[in-house]
């Protein structure tokens, strides 16, 4: 710990000495005095911004100069503004702390420390589902493998805006390109963004047997075309609770040999398909860690009109939500949940992926997806930290101070219960029952927020295996 941070970690001591000091009293109500006395919140400096502008840090901050607080509540909105900070996931560290405290005054002390922010990358990803079903169902094949460069720039300006770009090749030729700024006006309320994607491959998913997914290749012909273009405005008043809405424009075309094989592949056998489609989500984030939380809760909810026609016409609502209790200081509970409902019941193949696409994933059943139009999960995980430890990595510039890799590694047990309702299940099992999993596993928590999971699964087929996945928050 360097010496300017003991001088922050020694401010909130003389915050609560002073504090107890000026409100000097009989013993008999010394107590009561110190608990309702209020301090009031003087001069805010931020240090350690290179890049961020004062304004994006004073923004997640739940108090400004002038308010007034008894100690104990702004002690508690000191270590709040440091969780918000952190899960900005702009900083390495963060710490908030009060100065020096003159009557009932206090300056508050901000200092960060910024991550690297530009990463232009090559990339190598397999298109499957998951790592296992790669390397096991597909034998580790390289032409399912997307290759490409990569362009992220997070806080571009200053501003925590993103900018991301793709150029792919292999099984997939892709080009996208997005921004997002999350403030566009004075007061820090609105947002935008914006991102175009195209793209093409050579092989199709044209339908499901036996829960598992079924493609046909063509090595001379792509057999998938598609575009997407979307706008979107988010609102957040607050700081916990953000809303987002906007608009997109999907264009999708298929071979003929496509549709031949599933005349159910789109609406009355179409082999082309356009459609917008308008969205909202209702964002609420109250954890202590976004990337890996082990308190708080967690909760998003989405509203989804695909199509005004008949050959698209789908309504959907999504619901997740996540709720971490810590059970010790090490120890911790957490609940997943995952709804899904979509109308009218009866749609094309390309609109019934339910579990097992995307991060909807049940644990155990990672070689299957389960289509279907209605249902859901819950996932419960009791989880206890092992181990949490820094590596010290030597810097070239002498008198800088050394960058430390964090590492923590969490031990697990977990179980799941799902249902998936599904009308046209075709020649597949899974849906329209019950569905249990469970097993035991690790998980590693590093540098840049990544988190990888090495699970031990069964499922209730009497199946079970070693699972290697990338962890988010639902």
């Amino acid at each position: 710990m360097t010496q300017q941070r003991i001088k922050y970690y020694f401010g909130v001591t003389v915050l609560l000495v002073n504090a107890f000091a000026s409100l000097a009293q009989p013993a008999a109500d010394t107590t009561a005095r110190a608990d309702t006395s209020l301090i009031t919140v003087g001069e805010i400096t931020i240090t350690g911004n290179r890049k961020t502008k004062p304004f994006i840090i004073l923004r997640e901050i739940p108090f400004a100069k002038g308010e007034q607080y008894t100690m104990k509540a702004l002690v508690k909105k000191m270590e709040d503004a440091r969780l918000q900070l952190m899960n900005l996931s702009l900083f390495h560290s963060v710490v908030v702390a009060a100065k020096t405290m003159e009557g009932n005054n206090t300056g508050i002390h901000v200092d960060v420390k910024e991550r690297w922010y530009l990463f232009p990358s090559l990339y190598f990803k397999p298109v499957d589902r998951n790592l296992n079903q790669w390397i096991v169902e597909q034998k580790a094949d390289l032409s399912r493998v997307n290759l490409g460069v990569k362009l992220r720039y997070y806080n571009a300006t200053g501003r925590n805006d993103k900018i991301r770009g793709t150029i792919g090749f292999g099984y997939t030729r892709q080009f996208a390109l997005n921004y997002e700024r999350p403030y566009i006006d004075k007061k820090l309320k609105w947002g935008l963004a914006a991102g175009f994607t195209t793209g093409k491959n050579k092989e199709v998913n044209y339908n499901t047997i036996n829960d598992k997914q079924v493609f046909i290749k063509d090595d001379n012909v792509f057999l998938n075309n598609f575009a997407n273009g979307f706008a979107q405005f988010t609102y957040r008043r607050k700081i916990k609770t953000r809303h987002s809405f906007g608009i997109s424009y999907t264009t999708r075309e298929v071979q003929d040999t496509v549709v031949a094989l599933n005349p159910s592949y789109f609406q009355s056998g179409n082999h082309r398909v356009s459609y917008p489609e308008l969205f909202y989500t209702l964002t609420y984030f109250d954890v202590d860690f976004i990337p890996y939380p082990t308190k708080g809760y967690a909760l998003q909810a989405s509203f989804a009109k695909r199509g005004f026609n008949k050959n698209v016409n789908l309504w959907q609502i999504a619901l997740k939500g996540s709720g971490t209790w810590h059970l010790s200081n090490k120890m911790f509970f957490n609940l997943n949940l995952y709804a899904s409902l979509k109308a009218p019941f009866k749609q094309p193949y390309s609109h019934q992926q339910f579990l097992g696409y995307g991060d909807a994933v049940m644990q155990g059943y990672e070689y299957y997806v389960i289509d279907g139009v209605a249902g859901g999960y819950l996932k419960s995980t009791l989880s206890h930290e092992l181990i949490n430890f820094k590596v010290k990595v030597p810097q070239l510039k002498k008198g800088k101070e050394p960058f430390r890799i964090p590492f923590r590694i969490v031990g697990k047990v977990f179980g799941n219960t799902g249902y998936v309702h599904n009308p046209q299940p075709g020649d597949n099992l899974l849906s329209n029952k019950m569905l249990w999993s469970g097993g035991f596993g690790i998980d590693i928590v590093t540098f840049y927020d990544i988190t990888l999971k090495v699970e031990y699964s069964f499922n209730q087929l009497g199946e079970n295996g070693l699972f290697l996945h990338k962890k988010s928050i639902f």
